[in-house]
């Protein structure tokens, strides 16, 4: 009788190669083994050829980049999505993708369950999960950090199961930061970082960006042709967005631009603090933003930047395949029907400056903008504005007068007296 099967989301690391045989002895599952790339980076075959050594039944490697970026990244980026003023997603546009991705396979292989190896700690277990039950409500989640049979709390503890079985183990590393990485961004966590008095020690850290101190002191300029929010050009080149993202990240790396050292809070209650390197998406975002200032409204432009930070919960929370996601997306997507045209930064040890914008949509005009009178604005027009603006305030001053209390009365002390030397 064939066995039932679980879909494990297989990095190829340490813990989820353990999971695997940890799986066939206490669930008694066929291990089907998925590999999602994102922009990782990783040798795939090899982590293939792991994970059916190990003993999963099958492996499948998914080339999620392009999806990742068309579908996950830009919505985040025309949205101008920022948690706690400071953290561009990185990790969290991905999760929901590799859950959904998940599921898929779960479908498709027939299985019954669907297995990660997120900590019981972080957010990443939140992130999965609410994918899963978001397509799929009747399978089974086995969060092995979390379940009652595991009983490994050490990396020492891992590898010694490995090595019992007389099973391959990962390459070990010497004790390092724990990283997340994608084509959006590098997360390091862990070892001075964990002392919030600690200063990052950039010069171990760092993989893709250079210490903004040690970058070029002439900088470099870049210039982003944009279609309605989406990116679709970089200096003068066409790109896909694989390609405009592996090539921002070197320019932006270069210079040192998009690190953030942030002790943010996670869903699950705690504060964590953690560095990252988001060299082309720091760009991209500065960039956007421009192209934003300069072709919205003032009212669609302040209201979006209240979607925008509710944008950014729902992501950071993985409530991506929510209502509400999708009705703030709809709104978001209305706003960039004219974010076309282009925008030019600066790029200077680590700092972004802009250097220019142009769009056949913009709303400024040098006519009624320029210092010199033009012919569509009459400076006489604003008196009677300022009189109807200013309206409620001088309405409540004069009933204050009348009653003598509040600010507007004589010898008010909100009125201080003032030197007349």
């Amino acid at each position: 009788m064939a066995k039932d099967k679980v879909i494990l989301a297989y990095s190829g690391g340490l813990d989820t190669t353990v999971i695997i045989p940890w799986l066939k002895e206490n669930y008694d599952y066929d291990v089907i083994a998925v590999c999602i790339d994102v922009g990782q980076g990783d040798d795939w075959e090899a982590i293939k050829s792991r994970a059916l050594k190990t003993g999963a039944a099958a492996c499948y490697v998914v080339d999620a980049r392009k999806e990742y970026i068309e579908e996950y990244i830009w919505t985040a980026l025309k949205a101008n999505a920022v948690y706690e003023d400071e953290y561009l997603l990185g990790t969290s546009t991905a999760r929901p993708l590799i859950g959904k991705i998940l599921v898929e396979y779960a479908r498709q292989e027939k299985a019954v369950a669907i297995c990660h190896g997120a900590t019981g700690k972080g957010n990443d277990q939140v992130r999965f999960e609410l994918a899963i039950k978001a397509f799929a409500p009747d399978l089974k989640v086995i969060a092995a950090w979390r379940d009652d049979k595991w009983n490994m709390d050490s990396r020492e503890a891992e590898i010694k199961y490995l090595e019992d079985r007389g099973l391959e183990v990962p390459m070990k590393k010497d004790q390092s930061y724990s990283r997340d990485e994608n084509i959006w961004h590098l997360s390091h966590e862990g070892l001075e970082l964990e002392k919030t008095e600690n200063e990052p020690n950039y010069k171990h850290m760092l993989k893709n960006t250079v210490v903004p101190e040690e970058a070029p002191a002439d900088g470099e300029y870049v210039t982003i042709e944009w279609e309605k929010g989406i990116p679709v050009s970089l200096n003068g080149k066409k790109m896909n967005g694989l390609e405009l993202m592996e090539e921002l990240n070197k320019i932006g790396g270069r210079n040192g631009v998009g690190l953030v050292d942030i002790c943010e809070n996670r869903c699950v209650g705690m504060k964590s603090r953690g560095v990252y390197e988001t060299p082309g998406g720091a760009i991209l975002y500065f960039a956007h933003r421009m192209m934003d200032h300069i072709c919205l409204d003032r009212d669609t432009y302040h209201y979006k930047q209240q979607v925008s930070l509710r944008l950014a919960e729902l992501i950071y929370d993985g409530k991506v395949f929510t209502t509400l996601y999708d009705s703030l997306m709809a709104f978001v997507d209305k706003t960039q029907e004219t974010v076309t045209g282009w925008t030019k930064v600066k790029l200077v040890k680590g700092q972004i400056r802009a250097a220019g914008s142009s769009s056949k949509y913009s709303l400024y005009n040098e006519s009624i903008a320029s210092f010199t009178t033009g012919d569509l604005y009459n400076h006489k027009d604003a008196q009677g504005f300022i009189t109807l603006f200013g309206l409620p305030l001088k309405v409540r001053a004069m009933m204050e007068q009348a009653t003598g209390t509040g600010q507007a009365v004589l010898n008010s002390d909100k009125l201080k007296s003032r030197p007349t030397e």
